[in-house]
């Protein structure tokens, strides 16, 4: 995926109850992956913590989701987007923590 200087970006960090059933897990990433078919979504990662090992990386999340939009105006029609509110809805109950960190460019 290459992001492009002037997009929006939203990366959220999710932590996951324990212990969770495969199930529950199937739930979550179905979720997920019905989450990224946002049309004003140009760019997506779903991903869990990769097997690196420094000082500076923390892995303690469960799943990380990385969005691209072309401008905040995108982002927030995803925000109020009946698919995402109904992900919210159906898999809210399934972490005990997340963490979202928007971002825009700065110019080089």
């Amino acid at each position: 995926m290459t992001i492009q200087l002037d997009y929006f970006v939203h990366h959220v960090y999710f932590w996951l109850k324990k212990p969770l059933s495969r199930e529950s897990r199937m739930k979550f990433e179905n979720g997920l992956k019905q989450l990224v078919t946002i049309e004003t979504i140009v760019g997506k990662h779903i991903g869990t913590p990769a097997s690196t090992n420094r000082g500076v990386i923390d892995s303690s999340y469960s799943y990380s989701l990385l969005l691209t939009f072309k401008n905040k105006e995108d982002q927030d029609i995803y925000q109020t987007h009946p698919t995402h509110l109904k992900f919210i809805e159906e898999c809210e109950e399934l972490w005990e923590k997340l963490v979202v960190y928007d971002s825009v460019s700065i110019t080089p």
